[in-house]
Parts: structure tokens; sequence; C-alpha cells
């Protein structure tokens, strides 16, 4: 259920609701925007009448939203949710954020070289797994926690900040120190433990789309971290499974920015499966309205210790991120 309030409800008002809410069994989330304040009441209570809530002092309008993921849904947060990750970098606002780099740290001289390649290209977050969810058991699952060191270290290096994929919640204490944003594999989409865990910290996570999963099972997920009290939720599609080996759909960047106030990136890497498609997938993107890009990029991709095959090479990225900001310049944006 929303409530929002009249432009010049009092705290006292507020106040007021919120207690009454609480009362009535909601959890109460309250977002407070320039000029008005926005209640968000979770719960499972219908019998009782909203023309109750209307007539509290200060309230303009009450909605009870019929969708299940209420803190996800667009009208919890009308004008958009912008996740600040340091004074220079929003993603929701109007720079198209880049977060670029290899798909795994595989050495120091790797990661710093990519790290000085996507830096000088644009980009403002240095990505690379260190703990690698893969399909067999025989690919390389990543270097841990002395990844973790290298990763903070080139990205200081360069000016970036740093997004890495946290695959069970045993490693989040390791994560915490080192990265800015904590990313949700597809395959983690619907871990509910996990997000559990991530809605109880205070660091932004981008979650993931899962290979069959539907936009409403992605805000569903969402929904998870958003209920333990973590705002700071980016959306991301990935690409889904079709008929056809990889496939990115483009269509859910605006659909969910329809659907949810929360900021939505895209991984052409992913979505593309192959270098060649990748550019293509990439400007598509930004046209489409995505607010950040995670792009694979590698020194020497031929030699990458996983997903070789759609990491750009460095001058494909310094291309395609020059193409992108034409785009983006077309429809009122920056990269």
């Amino acid at each position: 259920m929303i409530i929002a309030m009249q432009t010049n409800a009092s705290e006292k008002q507020i106040q007021a609701v919120i207690d009454h809410l609480v009362a009535l069994g909601f959890d109460v989330l309250r977002n407070t925007g320039a000029s008005q304040t926005i209640l968000g009441a979770v719960g499972t209570r219908v019998d009782f009448d909203l023309r109750e809530l209307e007539l509290l002092d200060g309230v303009r309008q009450v909605h009870r939203v019929s969708s299940p993921y209420k803190l996800a849904e667009r009208s919890f947060r009308p004008e958009g949710t912008v996740v600040d990750l340091s004074t220079r970098v929003q993603i929701g606002g109007k720079e198209v954020v880049v977060m670029a780099g290899p798909g795994s740290v595989e050495s120091r001289e790797q990661i710093f070289k990519a790290a000085e390649i996507v830096s000088r290209a644009g980009a403002k977050v240095l990505r690379g797994c260190v703990f690698k969810a893969r399909s067999s058991t025989q690919a390389f699952h990543g270097m841990g926690e002395d990844g973790l060191k290298l990763l903070r270290e080139a990205a200081d290096k360069f000016g970036l900040l740093v997004i890495s994929e946290v695959t069970e919640s045993s490693q989040m204490e390791a994560m915490m120190p080192f990265v800015d944003i904590l990313q949700v594999g597809a395959r983690n989409m619907q871990n509910f433990h996990l997000l559990r865990e991530l809605g109880r910290v205070r660091k932004p996570v981008l979650l993931k789309r899962g290979v069959a999963a539907t936009i409403d099972e992605l805000l569903l997920s969402a929904e998870y971290i958003l209920s333990g009290g973590n705002s700071h939720v980016i959306l991301c599609e990935r690409g889904i499974r079709t008929f056809d080996s990889h496939t990115m759909d483009i269509g859910a960047i605006p659909n969910a920015k329809r659907l949810s106030h929360l900021p939505i990136a895209a991984d052409p890497s992913h979505g593309a499966g192959r270098r060649d498609r990748a550019p293509a997938m990439t400007r598509a993107a930004v046209a489409a309205g995505a607010d950040a890009l995670l792009i694979e990029v590698h020194p020497d991709p031929e030699k990458a210790l996983s997903d070789g095959a759609q990491s750009l090479f460095p001058e494909q990225f310094e291309q395609v991120m020059s193409e992108c900001r034409v785009i983006a310049s077309a429809i009122g944006r920056t990269i």
C-alpha cells in the first residue's frame, strides 16, 4: 500500500500516520522527496477500509498496490531511484555509468592492465570476479580473497570503483572492505537466503536477471533485498535463454523502467555471448534507456581463463565507448 502525504504535511502528521500503520500490523518504509513524503506499507492485512487512512491528518492519497513487489514498484518512488556510488558516480541519473573489466581476476599484471584500459576509455567502475560460479567443475573458479586485494589496488590506482560477484553469503564479510557494488549473478537470482543477507548490508547490489526469469520474477527477487532495508538495488538485464543460444532482451530495459523505480543496467557481453555481437547489443542497450553497462574487456581475450570469447579487445572497447557517447547525447544523456 502506498500513502502519499500532502506537500505541506508536518513531521508530526507523518509520524502519526506511521504509528497508525505499525499499530495495524504493517512494516513501513519512508521516502521523503524534495516536495512530498511517500510511505510504503508492507503487510498482508486487507480487512480494513482505505478511507480510514485517507481521513488521517496530512494524508493526500492512499493506493492499494496489487503487485507482489510493492517496494520495487514504480509507484513507490515515481521519480526513480538514483544509487549513489560516490560523490561523483550515480546510477539512475543522467549519466550512463560504464562498468568494465575482465570476467575474472587472473593475475596482478592482467587486472592492472585491464584497469588502465577501461579507465582510459571512460569507465567508472572496474569489474572482475574472484569467486566464479561455473557450470563445469573443471573451469577456473577464481582467485578468491587474493583476487579481491588485487582488484581494489588496481581500481584505486586508476581512480575506479569496484564491482564483483558474491556467490554465497559466507563471502560477504571478506568482500565488504574491497568492493563498492556486490553483484548477484543470474544463477543466484532466486537464491533467497543470499538475497535476504544482502538486504541487511548497506552497500549497492546489482541483481542480474536469471536466464529463464520473467521481469516480474526479477522484481520479486529485488523485493527480498529491499524488504531487508537495503534500498540500493540495481537491476541488470543479461540475456535470456530462448531457442537461440544467446538472446539479449532489449525490450526488458524499458519494460523494467516502466514497472519499477530501480535503475537498470545491461550486460551485453553475456547477452551477446560473442565479442563480434557485443558492440551492437551495447549500442542498443544505451538507446533503450539502460542506466549502466556491464562490459567484459580483457587485455588479451584469447588467453583469458574465463569468458574470453565474449570479452572485447581494448581497441573494440574504445570504439564502442565512442559510439555510445553519440547515442547517449542523442537521447539527452552522457557517458
